[in-house]
């Protein structure tokens, strides 16, 4: 059994539950549909034409986080029938079940987020004009969907139930999100807001993913130190989803 096995087996278990599909890319696209055409008007006074494409990038990251904290819901309903212990008895490295499951998130995440975009060409937003851009807002959202999952994934097996796990991850993602550039430009805040803003790693993701998005330009330094502190977050993640995951076996 591998990480192509486990992937599988993940694959099925999403389309046979595709109401979390739905569930997890429902809110965004209400976002991108109906708050980018009413709040269109007011931020043209920030310089913002199209408010829509604005908040597009943030919307990416919404959608990657939304789909990766559903994923750790897999980890309740696969113990609730046996076949997560089944597996963790399995000959198999523990780092190829964390992989697997993150790697369904991310696919998923990936099917979402073509989804909204071809929504968003109906606003004229169009992330497919630049093959390069395109490359980038892969590889951001490929890292931050690998950290949101298998930060998902730890928190899964610490937490009793999925009441519990739900709350938790909606305190996690609700403050990245609005706590970042997703719905506002930074220069329109202040103070220990901005700062808090700026801190936020995901509002340079965001920033990156919105700069290709608007203008095509990318900004190299910007880009490097974001990627390289989203791989340090992700080796974290990991090691974190893999030592609770060694906690479950020795339970």
């Amino acid at each position: 059994m591998s990480v192509l096995t486990i992937l599988k087996k993940n694959i099925k278990w999403r389309f046979s539950h595709a109401f979390t599909i739905v569930i997890t890319i429902l809110q965004p696209i209400l976002w991108l549909v109906l708050y980018g055409t009413v709040a269109q008007e007011s931020m043209q006074l920030s310089g913002i034409n199209n408010y829509t494409a604005f908040i597009f990038s943030g919307l990416i990251i919404l959608v990657s986080f939304s789909t990766c904290g559903s994923s750790g819901i897999m980890n309740y309903m696969m113990k609730s029938n046996g076949s997560f212990y089944r597996i963790l008895i399995a000959p198999i490295k523990r780092s190829s079940i964390i992989l697997g499951q993150a790697f369904e998130a991310i696919l998923c995440s990936f099917l979402e987020i073509f989804i909204m975009s071809m929504i968003g060409l109906l606003f004229s937003v169009n992330i497919f004009q630049n093959l390069t851009g395109l490359f980038i807002i892969i590889l951001l959202v490929f890292l931050s969907a690998f950290f949101m999952s298998t930060i998902a994934y730890g928190i899964s097996l610490i937490l009793p139930n999925e009441m519990m796990y739900e709350t938790l991850m909606n305190a996690i993602v609700l403050p990245i999100f609005f706590l970042s550039s997703a719905l506002f430009p930074t220069k329109e805040i202040s103070g220990i807001l901005q700062i808090i803003v700026n801190l936020n790693p995901f509002t340079h993701v965001i920033n990156s993913i919105r700069s290709i998005i608007l203008t095509g330009t990318i900004q190299l330094n910007m880009l490097a130190l974001t990627v390289t502190i989203l791989i340090l977050m992700c080796l974290v993640s990991f090691s974190f989803a893999r030592y609770r995951l060694q906690k479950e076996m020795d339970m």
